[in-house]
Protein backbone atom coordinates (compact mmCIF):
# COMPACT_ATOMS: atom_id res chain seq x y z
CA UNK A 1 0.00 0.00 0.00
CA UNK A 2 1.93 3.05 -1.38
CA UNK A 3 1.97 5.87 1.57
CA UNK A 4 0.43 9.33 0.03
CA UNK A 5 3.28 11.08 2.87
CA UNK A 6 6.08 9.42 0.62
CA UNK A 7 4.49 10.10 -2.78
CA UNK A 8 5.04 13.92 -2.57
CA UNK A 9 8.50 13.47 -2.02
CA UNK A 10 8.92 11.31 -5.00
CA UNK A 11 7.02 14.34 -7.10
CA UNK A 12 9.02 17.09 -6.32
CA UNK A 13 12.33 15.20 -6.73
CA UNK A 14 11.38 13.83 -10.48
CA UNK A 15 9.63 17.57 -11.19
CA UNK A 16 13.14 19.49 -9.97
CA UNK A 17 15.39 16.42 -10.84
CA UNK A 18 17.20 16.31 -8.16
CA UNK A 19 16.70 16.04 -4.47
CA UNK A 20 18.15 19.85 -3.17
CA UNK A 21 16.04 21.06 -5.37
CA UNK A 22 13.21 19.27 -4.01
CA UNK A 23 13.91 19.98 -0.66
CA UNK A 24 13.75 24.09 -1.54
CA UNK A 25 10.65 23.56 -4.17
CA UNK A 26 8.53 21.94 -1.27
CA UNK A 27 5.15 24.49 0.21
CA UNK A 28 6.67 23.60 3.42
CA UNK A 29 10.07 22.81 5.41
CA UNK A 30 11.75 19.96 4.33
CA UNK A 31 15.47 19.03 4.67
CA UNK A 32 17.09 16.83 1.77
CA UNK A 33 17.69 14.07 3.55
CA UNK A 34 14.19 14.21 4.63
CA UNK A 35 13.08 14.26 0.67
CA UNK A 36 15.88 11.18 0.41
CA UNK A 37 14.32 9.46 3.22
CA UNK A 38 10.90 9.85 1.76
CA UNK A 39 11.25 8.35 -1.93
CA UNK A 40 13.91 5.57 -0.53
CA UNK A 41 10.89 4.45 1.80
CA UNK A 42 8.50 4.48 -1.21
CA UNK A 43 11.04 2.65 -3.09
CA UNK A 44 11.51 -0.22 -0.44
CA UNK A 45 7.41 -0.66 -0.63
CA UNK A 46 6.85 -1.00 -4.32
CA UNK A 47 10.39 -2.75 -4.57
CA UNK A 48 11.68 -0.78 -7.69
CA UNK A 49 13.89 2.06 -8.18
CA UNK A 50 12.35 5.41 -9.07
CA UNK A 51 14.96 7.27 -10.26
CA UNK A 52 18.51 7.16 -11.67
CA UNK A 53 21.67 9.22 -11.08
CA UNK A 54 22.76 11.67 -14.12
CA UNK A 55 24.83 13.71 -12.90
CA UNK A 56 26.22 14.90 -9.69
CA UNK A 57 23.47 16.43 -8.33
CA UNK A 58 20.74 15.24 -10.89
CA UNK A 59 18.03 12.02 -10.98
CA UNK A 60 15.88 11.20 -13.68
CA UNK A 61 12.91 8.64 -13.83
CA UNK A 62 13.18 5.49 -14.46
CA UNK A 63 10.42 3.69 -17.07
CA UNK A 64 8.64 2.80 -13.49
CA UNK A 65 9.06 6.07 -11.97
CA UNK A 66 7.95 7.65 -15.08
CA UNK A 67 4.54 5.61 -14.90
CA UNK A 68 4.10 6.68 -11.23
CA UNK A 69 4.81 10.65 -12.58
CA UNK A 70 2.35 10.37 -14.95
CA UNK A 71 -0.59 9.45 -12.20
CA UNK A 72 0.33 11.74 -9.66
CA UNK A 73 1.89 14.64 -11.36
CA UNK A 74 -1.83 15.87 -12.70
CA UNK A 75 -2.97 15.95 -9.02
CA UNK A 76 0.01 18.35 -7.27
CA UNK A 77 -0.08 20.24 -10.47
CA UNK A 78 -3.86 20.94 -9.97
CA UNK A 79 -3.87 21.84 -6.19
CA UNK A 80 -3.22 25.88 -6.72
CA UNK A 81 -6.17 25.86 -8.80
CA UNK A 82 -8.45 24.12 -6.81
CA UNK A 83 -7.57 25.59 -3.40
CA UNK A 84 -7.83 29.01 -5.13
CA UNK A 85 -11.51 27.60 -6.13
CA UNK A 86 -12.43 26.10 -3.01
CA UNK A 87 -11.30 28.94 -0.94
CA UNK A 88 -13.53 31.27 -3.76
CA UNK A 89 -16.56 29.05 -3.49
CA UNK A 90 -16.15 27.94 -7.36
CA UNK A 91 -15.67 24.22 -6.63
CA UNK A 92 -17.71 22.30 -9.91
CA UNK A 93 -19.51 19.15 -9.10
CA UNK A 94 -22.87 17.61 -9.67
CA UNK A 95 -26.18 19.54 -8.04
CA UNK A 96 -29.13 17.43 -7.48
CA UNK A 97 -32.28 19.46 -8.07
CA UNK A 98 -35.65 18.31 -6.58
CA UNK A 99 -38.72 19.49 -8.04
CA UNK A 100 -42.36 19.61 -9.21
CA UNK A 101 -43.32 19.01 -12.85
CA UNK A 102 -44.95 22.39 -13.70
CA UNK A 103 -41.72 23.98 -12.39
CA UNK A 104 -39.74 21.45 -14.17
CA UNK A 105 -41.11 22.64 -17.30
CA UNK A 106 -41.78 26.18 -17.09
CA UNK A 107 -39.45 27.97 -14.31
CA UNK A 108 -36.05 25.88 -14.47
CA UNK A 109 -35.07 25.81 -17.78
CA UNK A 110 -34.23 29.69 -18.07
CA UNK A 111 -32.71 29.25 -14.71
CA UNK A 112 -30.47 26.12 -15.72
CA UNK A 113 -29.25 28.05 -18.66
CA UNK A 114 -28.31 31.37 -16.76
CA UNK A 115 -26.28 28.49 -14.86
CA UNK A 116 -24.74 27.11 -17.35
CA UNK A 117 -23.53 29.90 -18.67
CA UNK A 118 -22.04 31.40 -15.03
CA UNK A 119 -20.94 27.74 -14.56
CA UNK A 120 -19.90 25.04 -17.35
CA UNK A 121 -18.28 22.96 -14.08
CA UNK A 122 -21.69 22.76 -12.62
CA UNK A 123 -23.65 20.10 -13.52
CA UNK A 124 -27.29 19.42 -12.81
CA UNK A 125 -29.01 16.15 -11.84
CA UNK A 126 -33.15 16.71 -12.07
CA UNK A 127 -35.44 14.82 -10.40
CA UNK A 128 -39.38 15.09 -10.92
CA UNK A 129 -40.88 15.03 -7.50
CA UNK A 130 -45.11 14.24 -7.11
CA UNK A 131 -44.97 16.57 -3.52
CA UNK A 132 -42.47 18.69 -1.96
CA UNK A 133 -40.43 16.75 0.63
CA UNK A 134 -38.23 18.55 3.03
CA UNK A 135 -37.05 15.48 4.34
CA UNK A 136 -34.97 15.12 0.98
CA UNK A 137 -33.20 17.86 1.67
CA UNK A 138 -32.44 16.58 5.55
CA UNK A 139 -31.15 13.54 4.17
CA UNK A 140 -29.15 14.67 2.00
CA UNK A 141 -31.01 13.16 -1.19
CA UNK A 142 -31.12 16.49 -2.79
CA UNK A 143 -29.26 19.66 -2.19
CA UNK A 144 -32.34 21.80 -3.86
CA UNK A 145 -35.35 21.31 -3.59
CA UNK A 146 -37.76 23.76 -5.81
CA UNK A 147 -41.44 24.18 -4.63
CA UNK A 148 -44.71 25.61 -3.09
CA UNK A 149 -43.99 25.02 0.41
CA UNK A 150 -46.68 25.52 2.98
CA UNK A 151 -44.26 26.66 5.97
CA UNK A 152 -40.57 26.93 6.22
CA UNK A 153 -38.89 25.41 9.71
CA UNK A 154 -36.13 26.33 11.07
CA UNK A 155 -33.61 24.02 9.32
CA UNK A 156 -34.53 24.84 5.90
CA UNK A 157 -33.13 27.75 4.23
CA UNK A 158 -35.07 29.62 1.15
CA UNK A 159 -35.18 31.64 -1.68
CA UNK A 160 -38.57 33.01 -3.84
CA UNK A 161 -37.59 32.09 -7.43
CA UNK A 162 -41.13 32.47 -8.81
CA UNK A 163 -44.95 33.32 -8.06
CA UNK A 164 -48.09 30.99 -9.28
CA UNK A 165 -51.68 32.09 -9.91
CA UNK A 166 -54.25 29.63 -9.50
CA UNK A 167 -56.14 29.34 -12.65
CA UNK A 168 -59.82 27.57 -13.82
CA UNK A 169 -58.96 25.55 -16.69
CA UNK A 170 -61.82 23.75 -19.19
CA UNK A 171 -61.87 22.38 -22.03
CA UNK A 172 -62.05 24.19 -25.47
CA UNK A 173 -65.52 22.22 -26.31
CA UNK A 174 -66.61 23.61 -23.46
CA UNK A 175 -69.66 26.18 -23.62
CA UNK A 176 -68.54 28.56 -21.46
CA UNK A 177 -64.65 28.69 -22.95
CA UNK A 178 -65.52 31.27 -25.14
CA UNK A 179 -66.29 33.79 -22.47
CA UNK A 180 -63.80 36.72 -21.09
CA UNK A 181 -64.19 35.75 -17.57
CA UNK A 182 -65.23 32.61 -15.84
CA UNK A 183 -66.73 32.84 -12.86
CA UNK A 184 -66.59 29.25 -10.35
CA UNK A 185 -70.19 29.09 -10.13
CA UNK A 186 -71.51 28.78 -13.23
CA UNK A 187 -69.49 25.20 -13.38
CA UNK A 188 -72.32 23.70 -11.32
CA UNK A 189 -72.79 20.97 -13.76
CA UNK A 190 -69.30 20.22 -14.58
CA UNK A 191 -67.25 16.91 -13.38
CA UNK A 192 -64.43 18.20 -11.16
CA UNK A 193 -60.64 16.57 -11.71
CA UNK A 194 -59.00 16.94 -8.05
CA UNK A 195 -55.51 16.56 -7.09
CA UNK A 196 -54.42 13.15 -5.62
CA UNK A 197 -51.84 12.32 -3.14
CA UNK A 198 -50.72 16.49 -3.18
CA UNK A 199 -53.44 16.92 -0.07
CA UNK A 200 -52.14 20.72 0.76
CA UNK A 201 -53.36 21.34 -3.41
CA UNK A 202 -56.38 19.71 -2.68
CA UNK A 203 -57.04 21.07 0.38
CA UNK A 204 -56.55 24.35 -1.52
CA UNK A 205 -58.80 23.46 -4.65
CA UNK A 206 -61.84 22.37 -2.01
CA UNK A 207 -61.47 25.90 0.12
CA UNK A 208 -61.88 27.92 -3.37
CA UNK A 209 -65.00 25.68 -4.44
CA UNK A 210 -66.11 25.97 -1.08
CA UNK A 211 -65.79 29.88 -1.62
CA UNK A 212 -68.46 29.38 -4.47
CA UNK A 213 -70.43 27.09 -2.48
CA UNK A 214 -69.69 24.90 -5.29
CA UNK A 215 -69.97 21.32 -4.74
CA UNK A 216 -69.17 19.71 -8.55
CA UNK A 217 -68.92 15.62 -9.01
CA UNK A 218 -65.05 14.94 -8.66
CA UNK A 219 -64.99 12.88 -11.59
CA UNK A 220 -61.10 12.30 -11.63
CA UNK A 221 -58.16 12.36 -9.61
CA UNK A 222 -54.08 12.92 -10.69
CA UNK A 223 -50.79 13.55 -8.91
CA UNK A 224 -49.95 16.09 -11.01
CA UNK A 225 -50.77 19.41 -12.75
CA UNK A 226 -49.69 17.88 -15.83
CA UNK A 227 -51.79 14.85 -15.55
CA UNK A 228 -55.01 17.14 -14.49
CA UNK A 229 -54.40 19.79 -17.64
CA UNK A 230 -54.36 16.23 -19.80
CA UNK A 231 -57.64 15.23 -18.60
CA UNK A 232 -59.35 18.70 -19.02
CA UNK A 233 -58.21 18.82 -22.58
CA UNK A 234 -59.61 15.29 -22.82
CA UNK A 235 -62.82 16.80 -21.86
CA UNK A 236 -63.27 14.81 -18.83
CA UNK A 237 -63.96 17.86 -16.71
CA UNK A 238 -62.97 21.62 -15.67
CA UNK A 239 -59.80 22.05 -12.26
CA UNK A 240 -57.83 24.42 -10.72
CA UNK A 241 -54.69 24.23 -10.90
CA UNK A 242 -51.03 26.45 -10.18
CA UNK A 243 -49.33 28.23 -12.97
CA UNK A 244 -46.27 30.43 -12.92
CA UNK A 245 -47.00 31.69 -16.69
CA UNK A 246 -49.13 34.87 -16.47
CA UNK A 247 -52.21 34.26 -18.67
CA UNK A 248 -52.11 30.27 -17.55
CA UNK A 249 -51.27 26.94 -18.77
CA UNK A 250 -50.20 26.84 -21.99
CA UNK A 251 -52.28 23.24 -23.23
CA UNK A 252 -54.00 22.61 -26.32
CA UNK A 253 -57.20 21.65 -26.13
CA UNK A 254 -57.24 23.57 -22.40
CA UNK A 255 -58.66 27.51 -22.07
CA UNK A 256 -57.63 28.75 -18.73
CA UNK A 257 -59.01 31.83 -16.82
CA UNK A 258 -57.42 33.49 -13.30
CA UNK A 259 -58.90 32.84 -10.17
CA UNK A 260 -60.75 35.75 -9.27
CA UNK A 261 -62.32 35.38 -6.35
CA UNK A 262 -60.68 34.06 -4.25
CA UNK A 263 -57.25 35.14 -5.85
CA UNK A 264 -54.67 33.43 -4.31
CA UNK A 265 -51.20 33.38 -5.44
CA UNK A 266 -48.12 31.02 -4.03
CA UNK A 267 -44.27 31.65 -4.51
CA UNK A 268 -42.25 29.10 -5.55
CA UNK A 269 -39.09 28.34 -2.90
CA UNK A 270 -35.44 27.19 -3.63
CA UNK A 271 -35.04 25.94 -0.30
CA UNK A 272 -32.17 23.99 0.81
CA UNK A 273 -30.85 22.93 4.23
CA UNK A 274 -29.51 25.43 6.68
CA UNK A 275 -25.35 24.22 7.81
CA UNK A 276 -23.02 26.55 9.12
CA UNK A 277 -20.60 25.59 6.16
CA UNK A 278 -22.98 26.51 2.62
CA UNK A 279 -22.74 24.52 0.19
CA UNK A 280 -20.56 26.29 -2.75
CA UNK A 281 -22.86 24.33 -5.74
CA UNK A 282 -25.79 25.71 -4.42
CA UNK A 283 -24.66 29.18 -3.91
CA UNK A 284 -23.89 29.07 -7.94
CA UNK A 285 -27.24 27.94 -8.46
CA UNK A 286 -28.85 30.68 -6.86
CA UNK A 287 -26.55 33.31 -8.26
CA UNK A 288 -28.28 32.46 -11.11
CA UNK A 289 -31.46 32.25 -9.94
CA UNK A 290 -34.54 34.40 -11.76
CA UNK A 291 -34.68 38.13 -10.42
CA UNK A 292 -37.32 38.64 -8.23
Amino acid sequence: MIQLSRIEGFYWVARTEGYARAARAFPWPITQPGVHQQVRRLEEDLGVALFERAGKDRVLLTPAGQALYEVVAPFYEQLPQLEARLKGGTVGGTLRIHAAGHVLRHVLPGWLRALQRARPDVEVALTEVKTADLAELRRGDADLLVDWLEAVPADIETKVVATVRAFIVVPTGHPLARRAHLDLAQLSGTPFIGYHSDRTLRQLQEKALRSHHLEPRAAYAADSSDTILGFVAAGLGFSLVPSPQPNGPHVPGVVAFPLERPKAEFNIYAAWKRRKAGNPLVAAALSAAPPR
